[in-house]
C-alpha cells in the first residue's frame, strides 16, 4: 500500500474527538497530511510532529472545501 504525504496548512477550525472524548480543534498553522489509501487520513502537527489525529476522508474533503485545510504541494 502506498503512502502519500503532503505539506499543508490549517487555516480554520478542524475539530476532532480526543482520546478523552472531549472535542478538540487542530491549531492553525503548518501540518502534514498522510494518506494510506484507506478511509482515514492522518493530520500531523506540532513543532516536532508530536500531535496527530486520523480523520475520515469526508471530513478532510469538507475542510478543504471550506478553505480550512490547504495543501501546499
Amino acid at each position: 500500500m502506498d503512502m502519500t504525504t503532503h505539506r499543508a496548512r490549517i487555516t480554520g477550525p478542524i475539530s476532532y474527538k480526543a482520546g478523552s472524548g472531549r472535542k478538540q480543534t487542530i491549531p492553525i498553522g503548518p501540518c502534514l497530511v498522510e494518506a494510506l489509501g484507506g478511509r482515514c487520513i492522518d493530520i500531523i502537527w506540532g513543532a516536532r510532529g508530536q500531535s496527530s489525529v486520523a480523520l475520515p476522508v469526508e471530513e478532510i474533503e469538507a475542510a478543504q472545501d471550506h478553505g480550512h485545510l490547504v495543501l501546499l504541494d
